[in-house]
This record gives structure tokens, sequence and C-alpha cells, in this order.
């Protein structure tokens, strides 16, 4: 499965520097501007306002071109790059707070989460030295990080989380998420992991961010997401027991990092009412 041809924009737009590793494993630099404080506006002599100039920063991220089904998390997706944009301009909800992401891939949304959030746990399935890939890229961006990351597995379809993590639920404000939806049965298992998280503390917002991704059936003659209407139908069989509100946030907030904003692009949140 490769990014690039979901996401070739993102490349495009970024500064590409290939590493000697392997033909496929690049570091790639992401650019953004940090939100703007309206506070630091002043008025020149005329009174006129005098609007500062937004400060560029940028996440350095290794990751992979292309990989099998198995280990897609080690490319970046527009589905990372959307949910950082919404924890930028929502960053005065996600300071001080306690963050926990689910399927972190190579950490580029968790490392934009923890310029503002008091602490940041990335998870992802011990596949393919995913983890290790996220601590280096965690170090590599340490100078834009103020707060504290922590990397540790979570798999969906372990039957119980680890004691590592089980130790820190308690705790966590905000559960963040993207492209996790792209294989039924994981998603079957990612939905569970939301329940566990629910149980475990029910007033915390569980953010997820993904890209619909159509296809043509022969059976009905036009182009359906299904790997998303199963999501869909996933949580719409549970969330009525639950209590779960379940809304679709809009994603016309301003854009701090440079990709393609695609219609195809969804984020959601989830929370108990």
């Amino acid at each position: 499965m490769d990014a690039l041809t979901v996401t070739s924009e993102i490349y495009a737009e970024t500064d590409f520097k290939c590493c000697d590793l392997d033909e496929t494993k690049s570091i790639s630099t992401f650019t953004f501007h940090y939100p703007c404080d309206p506070t630091s506006c002043k008025t020149d002599a005329d009174g006129d306002l005098d609007v500062p100039r937004r400060k560029r920063g940028e996440i350095k991220i290794e990751h992979h071109k292309a990989t099998d089904l198995t280990l897609v998390g080690l490319q970046v997706w527009r589905g990372a790059l959307l949910l950082a944009d919404y924890i930028f301009h929502n960053r005065n909800e996600f300071k001080d707070k306690r963050v926990l992401e689910l399927g972190s891939g190579v950490g580029l949304t968790g490392i934009a989460a923890a310029i503002y959030s008091k602490d940041v746990i990335c998870t992802d399935i011990d596949l393919g030295g995913i983890l290790n890939v996220i601590g280096e890229n965690v170090k590599r961006n340490a100078a834009i990080i103020h707060n504290n990351v922590q990397v540790t597995e979570l798999d969906f379809k372990a039957p119980k989380f680890s004691e590592v993590l089980e130790s820190e639920l308690s705790d966590i404000d905000i559960v963040i998420c993207a492209d996790v939806i792209y294989d039924d049965d994981l998603t079957d298992a990612f939905v569970q992991t939301l329940i566990k998280l629910l149980e475990v503390k029910a007033n915390r917002t569980i953010y997820i961010a993904l890209e619909k991704r159509y296809v043509f059936t022969v059976a009905d003659l036009e182009s359906l997401a299904p790997c998303y209407e199963h999501f869909l139908t996933c949580i719409d069989k549970i969330r009525w027991s639950k209590n779960w509100s379940f809304e679709s946030i809009p994603i016309d907030f301003p854009q701090y990092f440079k990709y393609e904003r695609v219609k195809e692009l969804v984020l959601l949140k989830l929370s108990v009412k």
C-alpha cells in the first residue's frame, strides 16, 4: 500500500531528503506555522494594527514512502496532518492536558500535540520497529517539544492493555487517533478499544481523523467508502447502549501544515453524554 497514491501532495510540499538506509525510508520536514497569539498584536505610531508575522516551525519525521498493509503506520497520511491542525487551532483545549494517541504511526500528530499538551503517550503495535521509529522521531524534534512524551505498545487486538499503559489510563484527558480505519477486523478491535477506554474514564474526549477511501463496486454501480461505512456501523451498534455522543466536526478551521485538505477528510468527536 502506497501513501503516495493517496497523499502525493504532502510530499510535494515538504523538504524531501532520502536516507541511505534503504530506498523506501526517508526523512521529511513538515513545515507549519505556529498559531498567532492575539495578545501579541500591537499598534504602530499611526494607530494602525501591527500584525506580527506568523512564526514558522518544522517537524522532521522518518517514515516510509510505501509499505504493505500490515505496516501502513510507517507512512504519513493526511488524517494525521488534519488532526495536528485541529490541535493547533484548539490548543487551549489541549493545554496542560494528558493526551493518549492510538495508532501513532510515525508519531507526527503526537509530536504536534506535545507542543501544547502536558503529557503525550504515543502508542502503536510493536511490529516492524514502529515503536523505535516513534521514539527516534520524538528525539529528532526535541527542540520544539516542551512537554513529556512516552512511547509504549498498544495492540487493538490484545485482550488487555499493558501494565505500563494501564497505570496511566485513569489520568488521560483526551484520546486522539488518525487514519486507523483501513481494515474491518482492525476496525472492530479499535472500537472495542474505545469501549475499554471510556469504561476506565467516561469524562474524556476522543478525536478520530480519517480519510474516506472510495472504491467502485460493480454490484452497486457506484463508489463507496466501505471501511468508513463499516466503522460507522460498528459505532451505531453500540452508541445508544453506551450513551455515546458522536459528532462530525467541520474541517473549515485554519490550516497550519502544508497538505491538500481534500473533501474526503473527516474529523469525528466521541464522548459520553
